[in-house]
């Protein structure tokens, strides 16, 4: 009996043995410790309140977003980083805000309308009046029938389009099915294809017809153009319609109405009725400083070998205009914030040097993300790389609304599998237990990945993200989830502690190709 229970003893410790893997650590009483500041001293949602109701729009090259910068500096310094800095990432061009706006239909009755303007467009100088215009495009063929036709106009661009009524309910979690199958994934990409998609041409054909129109309504002289909101039920969402290039010409006045009122308009017009329309914008840019610029601070490694490597976790701190960028996204900042102030809160001394970044011009591109990484990691297309690029460990990413955290995408790197499957197990009482081998994009770890570098975002209820805020005007602080922020952000400062403490770097992925003439080239 002795030799069997021998026997079956080897057995259980074999596998291990023989793929010569031994259990990730992890380190359970410093995951107490972060629970306990995090859950019972949370401070995420004063760092929230700051970054919206106080600093909030947050639009990159704006006089509100520099302030979000500095005071976001100062509370990192306050809380014990070093090497706090608003640090240049290079040229974004001129700012832009809007000092008021309104739109109010005074014939055939009033209606106070529910609108606002496109980012880095002119003001109407004054209040305008008059009756606007119905235009509808199909093709770029229909732009000679309005030719020199427009000069002065309000043009409405498009028929009124009544939206499907949504019988589901705006926000979600994440349910079992969906995790199950994010799970079960076998493909890194999650795309679809859609660059080579039939959806994806009729996007670039309605792009260049919007373009070709644009540059007729400017040339024409339109004194406004009015577009409806994507979204129903008054929610009103809009980004850039003009140049944010030093000295460019200020694109026409541009305001996007809820597409309520505006098939109100639109019907009315139709019918033959007599419109009348007021309309006040003050629009204004600002010239004063064309750099754009991150906010990073640091948490010193404290091992004399692997101090010069990073840890870094991030977000991006700018938003669009006509809310108060709350979900998109100080909630991932202020849980990343809450992050680095539970580890310094706890008195963590991680042996690499933990580095948080705050992006602005994610919203124009990832150009903050971007431009940090070709400055101290390497070039995304001729993949020449600098020396900081070996000394590199792992960047966390959180720009998905405010939901709580369900796991991680791999983003196809399948070695990291085992290490984050031990980091997630002592949350599984807190619903994070799903990793994915998928690839996710549209924010800033993308920067990370395209030259090598291991860049993760996490998995995310999307609660009314897609459906309510993202890139709208009830954008704000009212739609931010205490718990869940909480949840995200013990969780993240766990996960960037331990990689801190790793003997070794995250595994990587191989590298990728330079690019030739914008593509990657082949293996």
């Amino acid at each position: 009996m002795k030799k069997l229970k021998a026997f079956a003893a080897v057995l259980v410790i074999l596998p291990a043995l023989v793929f010569g893997q031994a259990a990730e650590p992890v380190d359970l009483q410093m995951i107490k410790k972060i629970k306990m500041e995090g859950f019972d001293n949370s401070q995420v949602m004063d760092i929230a309140w700051h970054l919206t109701e106080l600093y909030g729009p947050r639009l990159s090259g704006s006089p509100m977003l520099h302030k979000s910068l500095e005071w976001s500096r100062d509370k990192l310094v306050e809380w014990g980083l070093e090497n706090a800095d608003l640090e240049a990432w290079g040229t974004f061009g001129r700012g832009w805000s809007t000092e008021g706006y309104s739109i109010e239909m005074i014939e055939p009755s009033y209606v106070n309308m529910t609108a606002a303007p496109k980012a880095w467009t002119a003001g109407t100088d004054g209040v305008i009046t008059g009756t606007p215009v119905l235009v509808n495009l199909q093709s770029i063929d229909d732009l000679k029938e309005y030719e020199g036709k427009l000069g002065g106009k309000i043009v409405l661009l498009g028929r009124p389009e009544s939206p499907e009524t949504a019988f589901e309910v705006m926000a979600s979690r994440h349910d079992h099915e969906g995790l199950q199958d994010l799970a079960m994934s076998t493909e890194a990409s999650s795309r679809g294809g859609f660059g080579n998609s039939e959806r994806f041409r009729r996007f670039r054909e309605r792009r260049a017809l919007m373009n070709s129109a644009n540059a007729m309504f400017k040339r024409d002289g339109v004194k406004l153009l009015l577009e409806a909101s994507g979204r129903n039920y008054g929610v009103v969402r809009l980004g850039s319609g003009g140049s944010r290039n030093m000295g460019a010409e200020p694109g026409m006045p541009q305001m996007v109405l809820a597409v309520e009122h505006y098939n109100h308009l639109a019907r009315l017009l139709e019918k033959k009725a007599d419109v009348k329309l007021r309309v006040k914008i003050e629009n204004q840019f600002h010239t004063e400083d064309s750099l754009g610029y991150n906010v990073v601070a640091e948490i010193p490694g404290t091992d004399r070998n692997l101090k010069k490597e990073l840890v870094m976790l991030g977000a991006h701190i700018d938003s669009w205009h006509p809310g108060t960028g709350a979900t998109d996204n100080a909630s991932g900042t202020s849980v990343m914030m809450e992050a680095v102030r539970i580890l310094k809160t706890i008195d963590a001394q991680p042996r690499r040097t933990i580095r948080i970044a705050l992006w602005t011009g994610e919203e124009q591109g990832l150009l903050g993300s971007r431009g940090y990484v070709g400055k101290h990691f390497g070039d995304r297309r001729t993949m020449e790389l600098m020396p900081d690029h070996e000394n590199f460990s792992a960047y966390y990413n959180m720009d998905n609304g405010t939901g709580r955290l369900r796991g991680v995408y791999m983003q196809g790197n399948d070695a990291v599998r085992p290490i984050f499957e031990a980091w997630l197990r002592p949350f599984h009482d807190l619903d994070a237990t799903t990793l994915t081998i998928r690839n996710t994009g549209g924010t800033d770890h993308l920067a990370f990945d395209a030259v090598g570098l291991p860049g993760f975002q996490f998995i995310q209820d999307p609660i009314e993200y897609r459906t309510r805020t993202h890139h709208t005007h009830l954008d704000t602080y009212d739609h931010l989830i205490e718990s869940d922020l909480k949840q995200a952000a013990v969780i993240i400062a766990s996960f960037v502690y331990h990689t801190a403490m790793r003997d070794e770097k995250l595994p990587r992925k191989p590298l990728p190709k330079p690019r030739v003439n914008g593509r990657r080239t082949s293996p």
